[in-house]
């Protein structure tokens, strides 16, 4: 896919980032980048992708050359192409872009843990919701902690979820910001 100036300061269509996101290693190298906030040097990309490829520290070398040479040659030129990176061939860094936030929404559905977000609040929802009522219908156990304290609890792994993720995609509010 070739991507002229005019294409990349658009916005990215959801075909285009889908294509993007089938990679694995270009998935890992925006993740990488968030959360690193800042720079970062083609070496220290290559050996983060690979450490998490074959769960080794440090990867073998083997492994991380083929990372290193796959994301110089084809995944961040296709990256720093659609605006998600800057993309530095001699001196071999790397930046997320403002693009990135387009991306990082198709990115964020699922928790580190395979769970939807959606899914999660959801089940807290219904689970607090059956507790308060078992406790209100006296169900001998539960009523004595009763419905004040389930709610505070649920309420607060709520707020605790929330501010969670909040701070895992600071950056996006922090770009949002300057």
């Amino acid at each position: 896919m070739s991507y002229s100036a005019t294409q990349r300061t658009q916005r990215l269509s959801e075909t285009d980032i889908h294509d993007l996101l089938r990679n694995d290693r270009r998935r890992q190298t925006i993740k990488f980048l968030q959360s690193q906030g800042r720079e970062v040097m083609l070496r220290d990309l290559a050996e983060a992708i690979a450490e998490r490829e074959t769960g080794e520290s440090p990867p073998p070398r083997n492994i991380r050359d083929s990372v290193y040479i796959s994301l110089h040659q084809s995944h961040l030129p296709k990256l720093d192409a659609t605006g998600v990176v800057d993309y530095d061939r001699d001196r071999k860094t790397i930046t997320l872009r403002e693009e990135a936030r387009t991306v990082d929404v198709y990115m964020e559905v699922i928790t580190k843990y395979g769970v939807t977000w959606a899914s999660f609040y959801r089940t807290l929802g219904v689970l607090s919701l059956f507790l308060i009522v078992l406790a209100l219908v006296e169900v001998p156990v539960i009523s004595t902690v009763g419905p004040l304290a389930i709610s505070t609890v649920a309420l607060a792994v709520l707020a605790g979820s929330t501010l969670y993720q909040l701070w895992a995609r600071r950056w996006v509010f922090l770009n949002q910001l300057v």
